[in-house]
């Protein structure tokens, strides 16, 4: 028997465009889990202040009042608030992948930030590339993103933003850097309606979103904690999703625990539903699936097929002496 190891996956609908209402349910959940014996809890994407689903219902310039509260709601990495979950993490014991909209100055970037149980951030990623309408309000990560794993007492966790998942480089680099637990955070996400076939893609859907992050179990070899929000239908007003035929309200949640022979590991909570799902996992089953695949090592052909990864992160000001600043 290896490490054992208790992890959980969020499902949840977030405080919409409220700060201080986001801080205090991701407080009250960090809470909740070290209760019911957590080490690792994953969030899903942009808890804080929720994924805005009207900018695919609406246009970017009917936006600009929502997208302007949106970004006084968003959390800055180093805020009072921030520092009020890191605290939480630190009084929990846990280790935390926070999933937030993160507020630089005027900019945003969809981000999850890395906190170990003292209440560190240890590391803070940025999504490398926001998908679709998601780039007229998101910033995109620069190459100290593409780091994805961290160190941890409870082994090497990493994770991505929703669609980074279908990136099978960044996926590729994910396995390099050795996960074991890897926290995949989404939104809200629906199957397609009937009325809308041939108008919305079905791969934007919660059945293709939990697969690809279920092949990245399998080829990764690592325990994934798929983290996802759900919407009410009494908050469908203020996402300005009224009328849109895309969401089923209430629901929005397909979170699941996949093991690392990919493997679901726990009972799904209803689509709709907020809860905690938690599994107990050995950090030694790794290597029993490795040694039927390792991508990046016996299963690996690097003389005919690479990787080719940089990790500086561009800036917009460069100084001629770089300790001026």
């Amino acid at each position: 028997m290896g490490q054992q190891v208790r992890v959980a996956a969020v499902q949840a609908e977030p405080v919409w465009n409220d700060l201080e209402g986001g801080v205090q349910k991701v407080i009250s959940i960090i809470d909740d889990a070290a209760k019911n014996g957590a080490n690792v809890l994953g969030f899903p994407e942009v808890f804080i202040p929720g994924y805005p689903w009207t900018m695919y219902a609406n246009s970017p310039y009917s936006n600009g009042d929502f997208f302007l509260e949106y970004l006084r709601n968003s959390m800055s990495k180093d805020s009072a608030e921030m520092k009020r979950i890191c605290d939480a993490v630190k009084r929990a014991g846990i280790f935390v992948v926070l999933g937030y909209s993160e507020r630089d100055n005027g900019s945003m970037y969809i981000s999850q930030a890395f906190i170990n149980t003292e209440g560190e951030i240890i590391h803070n990623r940025r999504k490398i590339k926001p998908t679709h309408v998601e780039r007229a309000y998101w910033g995109t990560g620069e190459g100290d993103s593409l780091k994805s794993v961290v160190p941890t007492s409870f082994g090497r966790v990493g994770g991505l933003n929703c669609w980074e998942h279908t990136q099978p480089l960044l996926r590729y680099y994910e396995y390099e850097q050795d996960v074991d637990i890897h926290v995949a955070s989404w939104p809200a996400v629906w199957e397609r309606p009937a009325e809308l076939k041939g108008k919305w893609p079905y791969s934007i859907g919660g059945t293709m979103s939990q697969r690809i992050s279920q092949c990245l179990a399998f080829e990764g070899a690592c325990v994934v904690l798929v983290c996802t929000q759900v919407i009410s239908e009494q908050n469908a007003e203020k996402n300005r999703i009224v009328g849109w035929p895309y969401p089923q309200l209430p629901g929005g949640g397909f979170s699941m625990i996949f093991g690392a022979d990919s493997e679901p590991l726990c009972e799904p909570l209803p689509a709709g539903t907020e809860g905690i799902l938690y599994a107990d996992i050995d950090l030694e089953d790794k290597m029993k699936s490795k040694q039927f695949l390792d991508v990046v090592g016996h299963y690996s052909r690097p003389d005919l097929l690479s990787l080719r990864v940089n990790k500086h992160p561009s800036r917009p000001v460069h100084y001629a002496n770089d300790n001026e600043e």
